[in-house]
């Protein structure tokens, strides 16, 4: 009998997350059918639970559940508790194991598409918000020799940062104290959503830098055109997309896809 899987979200018909599982289903020879599934914002229960009565075998988890669905999951991964939040549900018989790939997807792209090593570099994270949380953990496991977060309000940094409170090599600012260029800027927060650009100094950008933004488009973002207009090379967050579903599939299948051409395939389809 063909597993099912399902991205659950809402809204959920603009994710390219059926498309991908597919291409990798294919790939590595699975039985498993992967769709969407929106759910009401009042509902994320009721719906998951229908879900996994009808068969479901794992669920993607996007906006605004992914909170719901750290408090649903019986068990925890290290990321997903140090995320706070969940992406991916894994169900076998009675348990819910909840997992956060996201970090995992981002530190992939940088460091084994991108060829940028995260070890022993000056990395900024800008935001503090979700998706700022999910990769904290994965990127202090990469080793650098700092890593700044930075954020509008600095209470809301600090916050965030007394998760780590063990981690020397991580600092916490606003945005208005930047004033020194890193290896790797990264962009967590929404403002690519508005094509707008988070308030800080040209002067974090080197002609070194690599400046990632987590959102992805057919056209670079306002972060990575601001970026390369500062001699920064930029990149957009579709490769952490692919290596974060990647990562999704080996948790419930325990066979790892390969993931350049779905990438190449997904790029040319923007």
């Amino acid at each position: 009998m063909t597993d099912r899987y399902a991205v659950i979200g809402n809204p959920i018909a603009h994710s390219k997350s059926p498309d991908i599982h597919a291409r990798f289903a294919a790939q590595t020879q699975q039985d498993m059918h992967y769709e969407h599934l929106l759910a009401p914002l009042d509902g994320f229960l009721a719906t998951v639970q229908d879900f996994v009565r009808n068969g479901g075998k794992g669920l993607n988890v996007t906006v605004p559940f992914k909170l719901e669905a750290y408090a649903l999951a019986t068990a925890l991964t290290e990321r997903a508790r140090a995320a706070g939040a969940v992406n991916t549900l894994k169900f076998d018989g009675t348990d819910m194991l909840g997992d956060n790939t996201d970090g995992f997807g981002l530190v992939s792209d940088i460091v084994r598409n991108a060829k940028v090593a995260i070890a022993n570099k000056s990395v900024l994270l800008l935001g503090a918000g979700g998706a700022a949380r999910g990769v904290l953990l994965p990127l202090l496991h990469e080793q650098p020799a700092r890593l700044v977060l930075a954020n509008r309000t600095h209470s809301k940094a600090l916050d965030l940062a007394h998760r780590f409170a063990a981690q020397p090599r991580l600092k916490v600012c606003t945005f208005a104290d930047l004033d020194d260029s890193f290896d790797i800027v990264i962009n967590a927060t929404a403002a690519s959503l508005a094509s707008e650009v988070p308030p800080i100094s040209p002067r974090v950008f080197a002609a070194h830098t690599l400046a990632y933004d987590m959102m992805y488009g057919a056209q670079p973002t306002a972060f990575m055109r601001f970026a390369a207009q500062h001699g920064a090379i930029a990149r957009d967050g579709l490769g952490m997309l692919v290596e974060q579903a990647a990562e999704s599939f080996y948790l419930w299948r325990g066979v790892r896809p390969e993931t350049a051409a779905v990438f190449a395939e997904l790029r040319a389809q923007l």
